[in-house]
């Protein structure tokens, strides 16, 4: 059964800086675009990266292994070499905090 997790505080996630976090166990990268927070499950499914360690370029995040984008919003490669999508999160803001359904 999902169950929603407290991750952070709005003011902890910086517009266009992945930000690392965990829901249960489970590791996350924490993303503010355009005002709307994002999680993805924090490993690239190219290569052992995570993807808080990569950059912001509009409304994807490239991992810093290989250069690959992934869709911030829904975990969907979008340029080689990912060719898997990776796990996206449904988030929530309650208050100031941020939460995902696990």
């Amino acid at each position: 059964m999902a169950q929603w997790i407290e991750v952070a505080s709005i003011a902890d996630i910086e517009e266009g800086e992945p930000f690392a976090a965990a829901a249960g166990g489970i590791p996350l990268a924490l993303f503010k675009v355009n005002g709307s927070f994002f999680a993805l499950y924090d490993l690239c499914s190219h290569g052992a990266a995570r993807l808080s360690d990569g950059f912001v370029e509009g409304d994807c995040v490239e991992c810093p292994l290989h250069q690959g984008l992934v869709s911030i919003a829904t975990g969907t490669p979008m340029s080689a070499p990912i060719t898997e999508p990776v796990k996206a999160y449904p988030t929530r803001v309650v208050g100031d905090r941020i939460e995902v359904e696990v």
